[in-house]
């Protein structure tokens, strides 16, 4: 069955609106990652979420840890972003969640060829071998795999 994949920084965690994000991340500090607001209303996103999934689609996160980070740094950045979903979208049981270094192909992770991402980076959309969308088509898209109105 196909799974739905999320990005985190820049499409569901406002991570580029912390303020000093980059010097923060460069310095090895998992603040940005723990502070950063979310994009959406996730009441309605988590609830569009659950509702596809109950049609049998998988749902999982595909985020990079920061670039250039050191092993214990990206554990940490890993543990930052399983407590962001946690307390931003607890109501989802997500099937699959990979936080993976910086820079991996997020293709690597795809398990049917027509999964679906959503992700803020045209790169990563550009080289995803299914279906890829800019964060602002996603409850669209949700809407639509439900068979609701735009």
């Amino acid at each position: 069955m196909r799974t739905i994949w999320w990005d985190m920084d820049g499409t569901i965690a406002n991570l580029y609106a912390v303020e000093n994000w980059l010097p923060m991340l460069r310095a090895e500090d998992t603040t940005p990652y723990v502070e950063a607001e979310v994009m959406w209303n996730m009441s309605q996103l988590a609830r569009l979420m659950n509702q596809v999934q109950k049609l049998g689609y998988k749902l999982g996160i595909i985020s990079w840890t920061s670039k250039g980070g050191s092993a214990s740094y990206n554990e940490a950045v890993k543990q930052a972003k399983l407590a962001w979903l946690n307390k931003h979208l607890a109501s989802v049981s997500w099937d699959s969640i990979c936080v993976v270094n910086y820079g991996t192909p997020k293709s690597l992770v795809m398990q049917d060829e027509d999964d679906i991402l959503f992700d803020d980076e045209e790169p990563n959309r550009d080289a995803w071998l299914g279906e890829a969308y800019e964060p602002e088509m996603m409850i669209k898209v949700l809407k639509a795999l439900l068979g609701k109105e735009w």
